[in-house]
């Protein structure tokens, strides 16, 4: 039962034993009368007073506890005119506004927190304790690739995106360099925060992308350059000597052998020449002439190009999808990044397969070919400079493919599928459109 209720009950019993006694005196002595009279209004003010005094501001104080059971921090206690109560008055008046104060910088931290992160340059990705993720910036959505209510309340190994999936094998507390088969490059970090007492992983992903195509594409070209030109130099000057060698031995007669011979190295010296300009034009790729094109008919006309050597193999070669918006970019290096796909997806079957063009709404196009597959163990070198998985292979033509392709700021990848199925995937920007 409640003070102010008990307060009640004790005002009632005691004017209950004064009317009584007021009773008995009527019909008794008058000066006994007026005597109980006095000792009841004198009753009756002490009850006032201790009212004041003590029901009062207990009853204030747990208006008090309500408000902060209530998180009310903004509204106050005012003062009860007894000095001890006043006292626990002002001290609960002093720390609501604290915690007024408290709530308020950290609404304004955490805005401001969330600002930082929604616009920082590295993709964020925090989850909960059962690893699920419950918060990705804007960097970290276009980093994977997804959309958000498709990643949110699944853990990292669910969502559909080959940076998730490296993310959880990241060990807490650790830092891994990342290379996916899309050529992207990213500095992943898994770090932790304390939230109520509980440790919160989250993970900072960095694009490196830029910074190590430039780096790799610098020293590559420093090499390609120098190699090109010393073998060069060197091959032109030995086919001249071998001709004139070749020349007078012809007139001598007798020297078929001989000259087969020199006409051999001949043509291996302009082989390695050719081979030696392969690398060269990769570094002396054209900037982008962008004009508007037609995608689904470019990718017939590609397709209608290397129809006679998929026949050769016998592989069926089709053309399905969707109508597209025109797209502005280069028609013949796009042309030559298109035959270069279909072409290493043929030698990827080598003989009896299909290979697909597939156009898709709004602005993409992928190959898809059902070959021999690339191993998770050689997707990350891909777009690696001089990898290749081919036995023969110089490792340009998907660095070709990249350059051209990052020129048009296209996003790509390349994969194997879980039904087994090779896709060469082409994203081309909105604003191409």
């Amino acid at each position: 039962m409640r003070l102010k209720s008990l307060f009640g009950i004790l005002a009632f019993l005691l004017l209950s034993i004064l009317a009584l006694l007021t009773y008995v005196a009527v019909h008794s002595a008058p000066w006994l009368f007026y005597t109980l009279e006095g000792l009841i209004a004198l009753t009756f003010v002490f009850l006032l007073f201790f009212y004041r005094k003590i029901v009062k501001p207990l009853h204030t104080i747990g208006s008090g506890m309500e408000l902060l059971r209530e998180q009310d921090f903004s509204s106050r206690l005012s003062p009860v005119g007894q000095a001890e109560a006043d006292r626990v008055v002002n001290v609960f008046n002093r720390m609501m506004e604290q915690l007024k104060n408290e709530r308020l910088r950290l609404r304004e931290q955490n805005h401001f927190l969330d600002l930082l992160i929604n616009a920082s340059p590295m993709g964020v990705v925090i989850t909960t304790l059962d690893e699920e993720v419950s918060q990705l910036n804007p960097m970290a959505i276009n980093m994977m690739g997804v959309k958000l209510e498709d990643a949110l309340g699944k853990k990292l190994p669910e969502i559909d995106s080959a940076l998730a999936i490296e993310l959880a094998t990241i060990p807490r507390g650790g830092s891994i360099t990342i290379r996916l088969n899309d050529s992207s490059i990213y500095k992943c970090t898994r770090s932790s925060f304390i939230d109520r007492g509980f440790q919160h992983p989250f993970f900072l992903v960095e694009r490196l992308t830029e910074e190590v195509i430039k780096a790799e594409k610098k020293a590559y070209e420093k090499v390609i350059r120098m190699i090109a030109h010393e073998v060069n130099n060197t091959t032109a000057g030995i086919t001249s000597i071998l001709d004139t060698v070749e020349q007078t031995l012809c007139e001598e007669g007798n020297r078929d052998e001989l000259c087969e011979v020199i006409r051999v190295c001949t043509d291996r010296c302009f082989s390695m020449s050719r081979f030696i300009t392969r690398f060269a034009d990769v570094v002396k790729i054209p900037d982008p002439h962008l004009s508007l094109v037609d995608l689904n008919e470019l990718a017939l006309s590609c397709k209608r190009f290397m129809e006679g050597m998929c026949a050769d193999r016998n592989i069926m070669i089709r053309l399905e999808g969707e109508k597209l918006p025109e797209v502005k970019l280069d028609a013949s290096l796009f042309e030559q990044v298109l035959v270069n796909i279909i072409k290493n997806a043929a030698e990827s079957i080598d003989h009896n397969g299909e290979i697909t063009i597939r156009t898709l709404y709004p602005t993409t196009i992928e190959v898809v070919d059902n070959g021999r597959g690339i191993s998770k163990e050689s997707e990350p070198k891909l777009f690696s400079p001089f990898f290749s998985t081919k036995p023969n292979g110089q490792g340009i033509g998907l660095i070709f493919i990249r350059e051209i392709l990052s020129r048009h700021g296209c996003t790509f990848s390349l994969r194997t599928y879980s039904d087994g199925l090779t896709r060469f995937r082409i994203i081309f920007p909105i604003a191409s459109v």
